[in-house]
């Protein structure tokens, strides 16, 4: 419990201001809301409650500083990207210790995040030279046809608490490679990160008013609004709930913006009889309890054949009873709190609405009162069936619910079975197998004998109510790029002087 504040080799880092146009300011009105430690409850501080005019402001100076910005070389936005990445890895340990402070992941977690956060900046540092047009030969004769990759100009991004670094990184690297600016939005629930990352920003040398981080938690729907419905900003970027998603989009629609959203996903994790049954094990733990089960493409649905699924169950359960659960920052801690209490009332619901038709908890199931109100014990649970809640919902919790199958193609159409489709796991060692599946399998990235498929290099998104658009890898710049097409006339004649 004495960890109401970590030790920052750089308080400079930690700000209690939302960063606009080059400066630390409040909002107009003065209003503050609390941000809380999730593992002890305690307030770790205030940040600015920004409304309607403070986001119309931020989005201005992104209007303001577009032109210049929009000038600027591949090469020279690149070298910005390069410093802020390295001013990254300089603060790796501070940058962790604010992400367990306010998002709860123990701090092996946070390390792994402030790397893979770091990454986007040096992926889109190189990515930001290599914007290139095409030549196309034209079908009339005098003409000549060529197109440019232009940046599409301000973008408004709001991104989430699970991942409070990665998640901004994720969207300011390409936006920034392209020539765009931004306003970016940080999660209320963990905005210290998000502020700490402007911090380097500003070091980098970004130009003031390229990048705008902006906060608010009572209004965040009103912030939201104001983004999607300003006709200045031409795009944005969410990752968030299916629910949310839909809402910004026909906010957005008034305007015609270019969108990309990251929504909620329901992860299938197949294990099949042939497979290495040590490995998918392994996979079956990283890929369901990373952040105590909060990723959107955690597994949430585990379906196992019927020939390994005692086994299976059973070298499961091992593993979890090897966690430790508690506050990020203690000695050995595997897994952390839940965000919220809500995060742990849904997952608790799971529990209950399986046990209730017949599932049977083989380890956990309840919360952990005497750690605090965020804690809940790592679960797995056995014979689940589709009728059950957390077949049809994202847990976004510690709960592992095992169903049993059959056939390849009736677990197919069990995984193919939900509105959403982000990311999907099956473990086989039969290569044609391996094919069959992932091709069926109705999701935007398929992780076949790994449980871990998050890669700066790897497009990351998903396809029906898991929203559109890739981030990460060469395709992550197109989502803040418009092509134009240049058509020259007249080039047809001979050269001058030849009879």
């Amino acid at each position: 419990m004495g960890h109401s504040v970590p030790s920052l080799n750089d308080k400079s880092l930690l700000k209690s201001q939302s960063y606009v146009n080059g400066q630390w300011i409040d909002a107009k009105s003065g209003k503050t809301f609390e941000v809380t430690d999730p593992a002890t409850g305690e307030v770790i501080g205030t940040m600015p409650e920004f409304d309607k005019s403070d986001t119309e402001a931020a989005i201005a100076a992104a209007a303001d500083a577009f032109p210049s910005f929009r000038t600027t070389t591949g090469r020279e936005r690149s070298k910005m990207l390069r410093k802020w990445y390295d001013l990254m890895i300089e603060n790796a340990e501070d940058l962790a210790k604010l992400i367990t402070w306010e998002n709860g992941k123990p701090i092996a977690d946070a390390k792994g995040e402030v790397t893979y956060a770091a990454n986007f900046f040096e992926w889109f540092s190189e990515e930001a030279p290599r914007l290139y047009g095409t030549t196309i030969p034209a079908s009339v004769a005098g003409n000549r046809v060529y197109t440019i990759k232009e940046p599409v100009g301000v973008c408004g991004l709001i991104t989430p608490w699970n991942f409070p670094a990665a998640m901004i990184t994720r969207k300011i690297g390409p936006a920034l490679a392209a020539g765009c600016t931004v306003v970016a939005k940080s999660p209320g629930e963990t905005p210290f990160t998000a502020a700490a990352l402007a911090e380097l920003a500003h070091r980098a040398g970004i130009p003031k008013g390229v990048v705008n981080i902006i906060t608010a938690m009572s209004n965040t729907v009103e912030v939201g609004e104001t983004i999607t419905s300003s006709s200045t900003v031409r795009k944005v970027s969410f990752t968030g709930s299916t629910n949310v998603g839909k809402i910004l989009m026909k906010q957005s629609s008034q305007t015609l913006k270019k969108l990309s959203f990251e929504l909620g996903g329901n992860a299938p994790f197949i294990v099949f009889d042939d497979a290495d049954l040590d490995l998918a094990v392994t996979g079956a733990i990283a890929s369901k309890f990373r952040s105590s089960g909060q990723t959107c493409v955690c597994a949430n649905r585990i379906y196992i054949q019927s020939g390994i699924y005692d086994d299976f169950a059973k070298a499961f359960t091992e593993k979890v009873k090897g966690f430790k659960v508690g506050a990020g920052y203690d000695e050995g801690v595997t897994h952390g709190p839940l965000i919220h209490d809500r995060a742990v009332s849904k997952a608790k619901s799971h529990v209950d609405d399986a046990v209730s038709q017949g599932a049977h908890v083989l380890i956990g199931g309840q919360g952990i009162p005497d750690l605090g109100s965020n804690f809940f014990q790592p679960t797995v649970i056995r014979d689940m069936t589709g009728d059950m809640k957390l077949a049809q919902e994202e847990t976004f919790g510690p709960v592992a619910g095992l169903f049993k199958f059959d056939t390849e193609a009736d677990v197919v159409k069990l995984a193919n079975a939900a509105e959403v489709g982000l990311a999907g796991y099956f473990f086989s060692k039969d290569i044609q197998r391996v094919y069959r599946v992932a091709e069926a399998l109705e999701v935007g990235m398929v992780g076949v004998n790994t449980g871990l498929i998050s890669d700066p290099a790897s497009p990351f998104g998903g396809v029906k109510e898991s929203g559109f658009g890739r981030e990460g890898s060469l395709l992550g710049v197109e989502e803040y790029v418009t092509t134009k097409t240049v058509t020259v006339g007249g080039n047809g004649q001979p050269l001058q002087g030849s009879s």
